[in-house]
């Protein structure tokens, strides 16, 4: 059995304590090629460190992390939480009944921990968040999967309000270069859109985000339209609250 140092060891305990499994120290011990005692020694060295381990009574010497390590430890970054925000808002507009119980509660939570400030730039974003009625068969029959580094690219543009320009694959095959301002953007599930100034067509469009190609971000911002504006285009569909 290979001899291991004891900063192998205590990797190798916390590991094996943060597979949610009990550790039954008689068995650590056995397995490390270590004594009872030294094991003890290793556990109580884990405790002075901050790893909260409990004692499990009656099952042979075992330890456990304590059941409630990790809740209160996520450590979003203000991007993150934006993200996780809109998502529990575009689950509530959309209604299912199945895990919402707690969405208020975890929402309300989130928003606290922003400045007042980021406050107001979520209730902001969300505002240009927009959810319509489900894609036609048709719609969802020619979805593609997205491009992720695209859509983070959209992503950070529509927060920063830049101006993008888009390689764009229309619906009949062709593909174009468009300068466009990323006002809102509209689920008609599972189908993302989004709601645009195209300076090509001197207009107001939609781009159906599986369809983007690629993206040049410009340092240029854009002052956001009334959503009043696009009503033409979204024409039934309800902004998120």
């Amino acid at each position: 059995m290979e001899t291991l140092s004891r900063m192998e060891r205590l990797d190798r305990l916390e590991h094996w304590l943060k597979s949610d499994d009990s550790l039954i120290l008689r068995d650590a011990a056995d397995e490390l090629g270590v004594s009872l005692r030294t094991i003890t020694r290793d556990i109580e060295l884990l405790r002075n460190r901050g790893v909260p381990i409990e004692t499990e009574r009656g099952r042979g010497g075992g330890v456990r992390l304590e059941r409630n390590w990790g809740v209160g430890r996520l450590n979003l970054n203000y991007a993150e939480a934006v993200d996780l925000l809109i998502s529990i808002a575009v689950a509530e507009q959309m209604g299912s009944p199945l895990f919402l119980a707690n969405l208020a509660s975890t929402r309300r939570q989130l928003i606290a921990s922003f400045s007042a400030d980021k406050r107001e730039r979520v209730e902001g974003l969300k505002s240009r968040i927009l959810i319509g009625s489900t894609a036609s068969t048709m719609v969802q029959g020619s979805l593609d999967t997205a491009n992720n580094r695209v859509i983070q690219k959209l992503h950070q543009s529509f927060l920063d309000l830049r101006t993008i320009t888009i390689t764009y694959q229309g619906g009949t095959g062709e593909i174009t270069k468009r300068e466009i301002e990323a006002h809102y953007i509209l689920l008609n599930y599972p189908v993302w859109y989004v709601l645009a100034f195209d300076h090509l067509r001197n207009d107001l469009r939609t781009f159906r985000c599986d369809r983007i190609q690629g993206i040049e971000t410009s340092e240029t911002r854009f002052r956001l339209l009334p959503k009043e504006q696009f009503d033409p285009l979204i024409e039934g569909n309800v902004a998120l609250k």
